[in-house]
């Protein structure tokens, strides 16, 4: 498939991806907010000449962040637009940047929409996240002589595989981009291979190990635990479900109250049109719930909280003893494991990491990860870590440990990107 191809494919598919907003806006009335800018119609006042960054949703999105904070520090004067495609990614950037960063989704991959979206930015830089790859918007962008980065690059082996599928489409999207900056050397090879310049090829590790923690973060948790008289209560997090994994994790805590009866769960799902079906599940099943956003309290006969607030889960991490990340015990590639590290917490997740292979093995090897299967070895876990405060800690400080080894990659990025701007 070639790019012509591609965008005739994309035009006869537009209204069904139309449709598909108005269905999701059904459960999640956002989606079917500000649908022209994802056609370049009606975009918000953008000042032009600045950085552009694209970060598809939540996660690209707080993985952005220190990149963000350190180019708007080291170019004051220039605007920085954050573009994003989701409705909790556009809250996220809100709750992260407000009126510091300018803001709007991306259009879509319509060689008219991306022309309308680049006429009016006019950016010295473009700055996509992870492998969000966009062949009309990259080819308009190499067209009008402006950079593209891929920062934090990831390419699993499944994925390659897909891409090497659309040889000629992914050959020339990949020829046309200035820097790769790739997380690992496989990911690397991986983009030589499938058709990228190999000078323009760099690895420089993922920025997410370059996560700051808010110092005022875990007091401030273990002030709510006070007032839940729940210092001493057990304690875990299950966040990022995904559909198919709550009622894994709702048996593990059932397990857990018969060997701990005061045990409370925090159960954080990945997307928001699911808090309410989860708090449902959670009364369905037996399970004494409350939901964060009401801001009703935690009691001593809690056995659940829902976290259906956006922009908490750092916080929420923090309140933990032991931290599970979704996405995992379904084949969705998991979530970031080291958001929960970073906080000293001890991580543990199901089997599906292709999404986070190198991080995942790293953790792995240092203990401070352990992978379960099913709600029987969840809940072992689980307990095993209450019981053994020794264990707990060693995760704890091996965690630590992975993180400080591989921090330094936002600064070697950032020098990439110095380099694209001063061309």
């Amino acid at each position: 498939m070639n790019r012509t191809l591609y965008t005739l494919l994309f035009h006869l598919g537009l209204p069904l991806i139309l449709l598909r907003l108005f269905w999701r806006g059904r459960r999640a009335p956002a989606y079917r907010r500000r649908i022209g800018e994802r056609l370049a119609l009606g975009l918000p006042p953008l000042r032009p000449g600045g950085i552009w960054v694209h970060a598809v949703s939540v996660g690209e999105s707080i993985a952005a962040a220190p990149m963000i904070r350190a180019l708007m520090a080291c170019y004051p004067e220039l605007p920085i637009t954050v573009t994003c495609m989701t409705p909790t990614g556009s809250e996220r950037i809100r709750a992260l940047f407000g009126d510091s960063v300018q803001h709007c989704y991306l259009p879509y991959d319509l060689p008219w929409a991306a022309a309308r979206f680049l006429d009016r930015l006019q950016p010295r830089l473009a700055v996509v996240m992870e492998t969000e790859l966009w062949p009309n918007h990259i080819h308009q962008c190499a067209r009008r002589g402006v950079p593209v980065a891929l920062a934090n690059a990831r390419l699993s082996e499944r994925s390659a595989r897909g891409y090497g599928r659309f040889a000629g489409l992914t050959a020339p999207m990949l020829a046309e981009l200035d820097l790769i900056a790739v997380q690992t050397e496989a990911e690397a090879a991986r983009f030589r291979q499938l058709g990228a310049r190999a000078e323009c090829v760099e690895v420089t590790g993922s920025i997410k190990f370059d996560l700051s923690i808010d110092p005022a973060l875990p007091p401030r948790a273990a002030q709510l635990r006070g007032q839940w008289q729940a210092q001493d209560r057990p304690l875990w997090i299950a966040a990022s479900t995904h559909l198919g994994e709550d009622e894994i994790v709702l048996a593990a805590q059932r397990r857990l109250l018969a060997s701990y009866p005061d045990a409370l769960l925090i159960l954080v799902p990945r997307h928001p049109e699911r808090f309410a079906s989860v708090f449902e599940r959670c009364r369905r099943e037996g399970l004494a719930a409350v939901r964060r956003s009401t801001g009703e309290a935690v009691q001593a006969t809690t056995q659940v909280l829902v976290g259906d607030t956006m922009g908490e889960l750092l916080f929420l991490y923090a309140l933990a003893d032991v931290a599970f990340v979704g996405g995992s015990l379904v084949p969705n590639g998991g979530h970031n494991l080291l958001e929960p590290a970073a906080l000293g917490k001890p991580v543990l997740s199901g089997p599906h990491l292709f999404n986070f292979l190198e991080i995942a093995a790293q953790l792995r090897e240092a203990g401070a990860l352990r992978e379960v299967e099913d709600a029987e070895q969840l809940a072992s876990a689980v307990g095993e870590l209450w019981r053994d405060v020794a264990a707990a800690q060693g995760m704890h400080d091996a965690g630590l440990g992975v993180l400080k080894a591989n921090q330094g990659a936002l600064q070697r990025l950032l020098a990439e990107l110095e380099r694209l701007l001063g061309r």
